[in-house]
């Protein structure tokens, strides 16, 4: 039985397809490359490279060198702030809160971003309890009986599981200010 012609004609096709491609080649070789003509004059290389620059609010956000690979990182995100909160009301929760944060030398902008972080959390809730994973109370601990660390009374005691809290924030991320940008990165601390 013959071979179908479709076969044949690629066969046929083959060396005639190679040979183009080695001519190409050979030929683009022979082209000087536009790099290779600035080696030796920095002034040429400065107008072979065109620099592309993207600006923001003007500040460099990237900055590229053709053929160069001169790439400039962008700066740092600015940090999460949160909102400022006001004085809380005596003897709650958020008062305790208050001044644990003061007393460790933070000051009032830490302590909105522990307000807002808190909030996002349990809402400032001492019975809160994450049916999915589990965590419990204000600083929504996981496992909840991590709090006893700070006293016996940690599932009632909103002293307690701030005080537990704050040690663990200070621990993990530094400060309050520091888990709430990784909570506004991640969605949780």
């Amino acid at each position: 039985m013959p071979a179908p012609e479709r076969h044949a004609r690629t066969a046929r096709s083959l060396p005639v397809f190679a040979a183009l491609v080695s001519l190409a080649f050979v030929s683009v070789a022979g082209v000087p490359h536009a790099s290779s003509q600035t080696l030796d004059d920095p002034a040429a290389a400065a107008v072979a490279a065109p620099v592309q620059e993207f600006a923001v609010s003007d500040a460099v956000e990237s900055r590229v060198e053709r053929d160069g690979y001169d790439v400039t990182d962008p700066p740092p995100p600015a940090a999460a702030t949160a909102p400022v909160v006001g004085t809380p009301d005596p003897g709650s929760a958020q008062a305790i809160a208050y001044d644990m944060v003061l007393a460790r030398g933070w000051g009032e902008s830490q302590y909105s971003c522990l307000v807002a972080l808190w909030t996002r959390e349990s809402n400032w809730n001492l019975y809160a309890e994450n049916p999915t994973s589990g965590a419990y109370g204000i600083p929504q601990a996981l496992p909840g009986n991590k709090m006893a660390t700070a006293g016996a009374d940690w599932q009632t005691n909103a002293a307690t599981q701030i005080t537990w809290g704050l040690g663990y924030i200070a621990g993990r991320y530094g400060t309050p200010c520091a888990a709430w940008e990784s909570s506004e990165t991640r969605g949780w601390y």
